[in-house]
This record gives structure tokens, C-alpha cells and sequence, in this order.
């Protein structure tokens, strides 16, 4: 059993059809209901909606405080490797772009380390292109062995690996696993991932079912918003995450928002996402999903992350460099995307303290594994 049985169920072109027919009162029929389904995070997604948005962001605010109160988890990634062998048209990264490659080495991840340390950092998600024979399984248990006395949290966002390749990490210590679809719209996947293993759509639509039965703590969706319509993808994801949580019921789960940013050699936006498209976006996911993880990444500008910290967020990063590293090794590297929100962690602390929440450097203890 996978999630692709339950995807073959679905037609893009229906759920295209579907979302841009519902009218207002479909959107205040849902609002009104105390428990939803993903047919109705569809209606939440409709351009009739957006006249509900402040109803909207007073329920996301009031769900988001009863189940997480008023916390605000931080973390920041740290880049191990620019190396990758797919060809994205979307990614810095990218196998065609010719660009100076870097893989850390002990030394420097460790002092990658050191200065998120210093900077109150407990929480490291640790990203890297997609090259399996250079930043492989073996790269990243030690990268794990070195840094999991520094960090209480080790999160990774890497290529997909197979499930008793996961299973290893976990037993390392790996406390959750990041991993987007990009897109659900199997019809236009491969022309955004002409080569390399990334092209296999299938393969990395699976790929959060081998996580989950690998037992990991929690897993992360999202989709690249700026490829297709926003509006579909999300509802793919929601159905994606809607089936893990039923079939993983053990694990926790989040969603990211990354809208396509800048960076070397990329194509622009086939679709456009407004601030107040993502604030639907965000709180439709909380409204459907109260129990659902929602993270803000330092794509986002700075007003935005100001308010959303209120409205439904529940996990943030902070002066985030998206290039192996960034933070003190090598500040010319490439970066994956460009950042818009360039603010110090101590910065973004106390926004949040101002805001009358509470960051949250540790929220998992390996005590109670």
C-alpha cells in the first residue's frame, strides 16, 4: 500500500475544475463545521474564500493557540553540499549549472556548528543537493555521529533514500525528514526535472512512505509554489498528508510554503503567489488541520513573517545561509535560492517575544525517545 493508489483516484484537471467552482456559500458552509475533511481545505483554497480571509485568520489564530499555544519553534538549516546530479529548472543547484561545487568537510561542518551554537541554534536541518555518491548515506551518518552531541533536534533534507536506509538514520538519531513533491502535476513533473533520479516521479512520490515506515518522529510536505496553480498542488499535498497521517499515525507532520525565490540559472514564476494567496494558503491548512505543523522559512519577507508569527505559524527558521558554509567557512558559495528575510536569530527572537510568544530553541529531548 501507498499514497499512489490514493493519488490515481484523482484527475488534476477535475480538482482544477472543482476549486474555481465553489461560490461563497460553499466557503461559509465549511467555515461552520468542527471537523473537516480534504474536500473541504479544497473549498478554503477557492478564490471565494479570499473574502472570508479575516474570519479565516481569526480561526487559524484561535486553533493554532488551543493546540501549540503561543510557541514559536526556531531552527536553521545548515548546508552540506552544493553537489547535486539532477537537472532542475528551477534549483541553483542544478546539474547544468556551472557553478563551484562544495561538500563540507569534518572540520568546516563542525565550525558551521560552532557559530549556529553561538547563535542559540538547537535545531538543525541539514540540506544537500542531490548527489548520492558524494553526499550518500555514509556522508550523512557522520555528518549525524559529529553533530548529534551539539543539537538536540537533527532534521535532513536530502535526496530520497530507501526505507532501510532511513531506518539506519533514525537509529543514528535523525529526528525528522524533510521531503517536496515540487509538484503533483504528473502531466508537466518531467519538464521542470529532465534528468537525473529526481525525474522519476513515482519513485519520489513514495518516497514519504518509506520515511514512515522507517518510524521517524515526524515528516515534512510542501510544494515549490510558483510552478503550477497553488491552488491544486496544495490540495495534492493535503491529500498526501492527509494519507500519512492516517497510515503513520505515530509520527508527526509539518508543511512548508517555499515560493519560487531567485537564484542561478532558474526560470521565473509560471504562476504568481501573492502575500494574501499564501495567508489563505496558511490558513486553510490550519482551519482543516489544527494538529499540522505550519513552517515559515526566511523566503518570505520581512513584514510577512512579522504577522504570521499571530496567525497560524508554529515553527520558524532565522538567519538561514543556503550555501555549504555560509555561515563561517564559505560566504561566496552558491547559494540554493536567495533569502528575503536576512535577520539575526536574536533579531527574529524578539520580534517574536514582542508578538507575545515564546521562542522555542528545543522542543524534543532524546531523554524521552
Amino acid at each position: 500500500m501507498s499514497f499512489k493508489g490514493v493519488f490515481q483516484k484523482y484527475s488534476w484537471d477535475e480538482i482544477n475544475a472543482k476549486v474555481y467552482s465553489y461560490r461563497e456559500n460553499d466557503v461559509r458552509q465549511v467555515l461552520n463545521k468542527q471537523k473537516l475533511n480534504v474536500e473541504d481545505f479544497l473549498v478554503l483554497l477557492s478564490p471565494s474564500a479570499k473574502f472570508f480571509l479575516e474570519e479565516m485568520a481569526q480561526k487559524s489564530q484561535q486553533l493554532t493557540q488551543k493546540r501549540f499555544g503561543k510557541t514559536i519553534q526556531m531552527y536553521a538549516p545548515l548546508y552540506v553540499s552544493n553537489e547535486c546530479q539532477n537537472i532542475c529548472t528551477y534549483c541553483g543547484f542544478s546539474l547544468d549549472n556551472k557553478i563551484k561545487r562544495k561538500t563540507l568537510t569534518d572540520q568546516e561542518l563542525l565550525k558551521e556548528a560552532s557559530i549556529l551554537k553561538k547563535m542559540g541554534v538547537d535545531h538543525v536541518l541539514l540540506v544537500s543537493g542531490e548527489a548520492q555518491h558524494i553526499v550518500g548515506l555514509p556522508y550523512f551518518l557522520n555528518a549525524v555521529s559529529l553533530l548529534k552531541s551539539l543539537f538536540s533536534n537533527i532534521s535532513i533534507e536530502v535526496q530520497p533514500l530507501e526505507t532501510h536506509e532511513y531506518r539506519v538514520l533514525h537509529e543514528a538519531g535523525v529526528h525528522s525528514v524533510l521531503v517536496y513533491q515540487e509538484t503533483y502535476h504528473q502531466d508537466v513533473y518531467k519538464t521542470y526535472h529532465p534528468k537525473g533520479r529526481k525525474s522519476n516521479f513515482d519513485y519520489r512520490l513514495d518516497t514519504p512512505d518509506r520515511v514512515g515506515n522507517a518510524d521517524f518522529h515526524k515528516m515534512g510536505l510542501g510544494v515549490l509554489l510558483g510552478l503550477e496553480d497553488w491552488r491544486i498542488d496544495s490540495f495534492f499535498n493535503a491529500l498526501h498528508i492527509d494519507y500519512l497521517q492516517k497510515t503513520y499515525w505515530q509520527s508527526k507532520f509539518s508543511v512548508s510554503f517555499p515560493r519560487l525565490r531567485p537564484a542561478e540559472g532558474i526560470i521565473e514564476p509560471n504562476f504568481e503567489m501573492k502575500d494574501r494567496d499564501l495567508l489563505q494558503l496558511i490558513f486553510a491548512y490550519r482551519i482543516w488541520n489544527p494538529d499540522l505543523e505550519i513552517s515559515i522559512s526566511t523566503r518570505e519577507n520581512e513584514n510577512f513573517r512579522n504577522h504570521i508569527v499571530q496567525l497560524g505559524a508554529t515553527t520558524m527558521s532565522a538567519a538561514s545561509k543556503t550555501n555549504p558554509g555560509g555561515y563561517s567557512v564559505d560566504e561566496n558559495s552558491l547559494e540554493q535560492f536567495e533569502t528575503s528575510d536576512e535577520r539575526s536569530m536574536d533579531e527574529i527572537k524578539n520580534i517574536i517575544k514582542n508578538a507575545g510568544y515564546d521562542p522555542v530553541m528545543k522542543d524534543w529531548d532524546k531523554a524521552y525517545s
